[in-house]
C-alpha cells in the first residue's frame, strides 16, 4: 500500500493492524512524519524499532527513483519516478532566492496531444493518485516554498486526485493556496469547477495562440472547448477566487511570434486582467519549429507592453537535462506524428495572418 495514498482514519487503522494496541497518538507520529518532515515510518526513531520496521513495510513508496539529474549547479534537478505498474514520470525542483518550486506531473503521459510539448508526443498511460502526486513534493525535500501542477499531463483531467494533492499540500503539509499553481490548456469544466472550491489557488492557462484557427492546430482541446468559452470561464474564475490569472505562450518562430499574434493576445488578456508568462519553445526531439530567437522574443514583449499587457519573459531551466517546460518525458516522443504536426501549425499560422480565420465547427 502505497504511504501517501492513505487518509489520515486509513493511516491509523493500519497502524492498529500492525501493531494491535498501539497508542493512538503513534498514527499521529507517522501522519506528522510523512507530511511535516517528508520521512517515512522507517525513519522515525520515536516509533519503537519494531513498528518503525513493520510500518515501513508495509507502507512502501509509491516512487522508485530511477534516474536524477542536476542543472545550473545544483539549482534545477529532475527524477524520473517509476511507478508500480512500470509507468514513468517526472518531477522537476528549482530553486530561486526564497523560494523552492517543485514541478509535479498529475498523469503518466498526456492525452491532449499538444505537438510541441514531449509529454504530448508521448502519449497518455493513466492517471495519477493523489499519493502519487503528493509523494513528488515530499521526495523534493522539506525546504519546498511552492508547488507548480505543471508537469507531466492535464491537472484538471485527474481532477479529484488533482484536487486531494491540493487538500493534502494545503492541510496537512501547510503551504498556503497562494503558493500552489494549477496549470491547464483549456479544461473548461474544470477551471468553472475550480473556481468555485474553498481554497483560492492559482491559475495558468497554456494559451499560446489566442485565434481558434491556430489553436485548433496547437492545442487540440480548443475544438472542444474554443477561446470564447476559456475565456468565458477565466473570467467567472477570477471573478470568484479575486486571483490574478496567469497565461502561458510558448514563442514558436514564425508561428505565433508575429505583431498579429501579440494583438491578439492583448485583446485576450486584458479583458481578464491577466498576467502573461511568456516562454521561448524548449527543443523537443519531435517538434520541427524552433523557438523564436532572443530578438522576436523581446520584440513580442515589447509589442504585448504596447497594448497595455503586463507580460515577463521566463527564464529557461534545466534544458540541459530536459527539465525545461514542455521537455519532460521527451525520450518517447513520435518524431514523425510531431513533424507532421509542426507543418500543420506552421500553415495555419500562415493562414492566419491573412486575416480573421473562417467560422468552424467545434463538437
Amino acid at each position: 500500500m502505497a504511504r501517501y495514498d492513505l487518509d489520515r482514519p486509513g493511516l491509523a487503522a493500519v497502524v492498529e493492524r500492525v501493531a494491535p494496541g498501539a497508542p493512538r497518538y503513534r498514527a499521529d507520529q507517522v501522519w506528522e512524519g510523512l507530511y511535516r518532515r517528508f520521512v517515512g515510518p522507517e525513519q522515525l526513531t520515536s516509533l519503537p524499532a519494531a513498528l518503525r520496521d513493520a510500518l515501513g513495510a508495509e507502507l512502501a513508496p509509491a516512487l522508485v527513483r530511477g534516474g536524477e539529474w542536476d542543472a545550473e549547479g545544483g539549482a534545477t534537478r529532475k527524477w524520473v519516478w517509476r511507478l508500480a505498474d512500470g509507468a514513468t514520470i517526472e518531477t522537476v525542483l528549482m530553486h530561486a532566492p526564497r523560494r523552492s518550486t517543485v514541478c509535479v506531473s498529475t498523469q503518466a503521459g498526456c492525452a491532449m496531444a499538444c505537438g510541441f510539448c514531449a509529454t504530448g508526443q508521448a502519449g497518455f498511460t493513466r492517471h495519477l493518485t493523489v499519493g502519487e502526486i503528493v509523494e513528488q513534493v515530499a521526495r523534493a525535500g522539506r525546504g519546498v516554498t511552492h508547488v507548480v501542477f505543471m508537469g507531466m499531463g492535464e491537472p484538471l483531467a485527474n481532477y479529484a486526485a488533482v484536487w486531494g494533492a491540493v487538500r493534502r499540500l494545503h492541510d496537512d503539509v501547510g503551504l498556503s493556496a497562494r503558493r500552489l499553481t494549477i496549470s491547464t490548456v483549456g479544461i473548461v469544466p474544470g477551471i468553472r469547477r475550480l473556481a468555485s472550491e474553498d481554497l483560492p489557488v492559482n491559475l495558468a492557462v497554456s494559451l499560446h495562440a489566442a485565434d481558434d484557427a491556430l489553436r485548433d492546430e496547437l492545442v487540440p482541446i480548443n475544438r472542444r472547448y474554443p477561446l470564447a468559452a476559456l475565456a468565458a470561464a477565466c473570467e467567472e474564475y477570477v471573478a470568484k477566487t479575486r486571483r490574478r490569472l496567469s497565461l502561458e505562450w510558448a514563442l514558436m518562430a514564425g508561428v505565433n511570434d508575429r505583431p498579429v499574434d501579440a494583438a491578439r493576445l492583448a485583446g485576450f488578456a486584458r479583458p481578464l486582467a491577466a498576467h502573461v508568462n511568456l516562454i521561448p519553445l524548449n527543443p523537443t526531439p519531435g517538434f520541427g519549429v524552433p523557438g523564436s530567437p532572443a530578438s522576436a522574443v523581446r520584440a513580442f514583449r515589447d509589442a504585448l507592453r504596447g497594448h497595455g499587457v503586463n507580460v515577463t519573459v521566463r527564464r529557461p531551466r534545466g534544458r540541459e537535462i530536459d527539465a525545461a517546460c514542455g521537455q519532460l518525458a521527451g525520450r518517447a516522443a513520435n518524431a514523425t506524428a510531431a513533424t507532421t504536426f509542426a507543418a500543420a501549425a506552421t500553415a495555419a499560422a500562415t493562414a492566419a495572418n491573412a486575416g480573421p480565420p473562417p467560422p468552424t465547427c467545434h463538437t
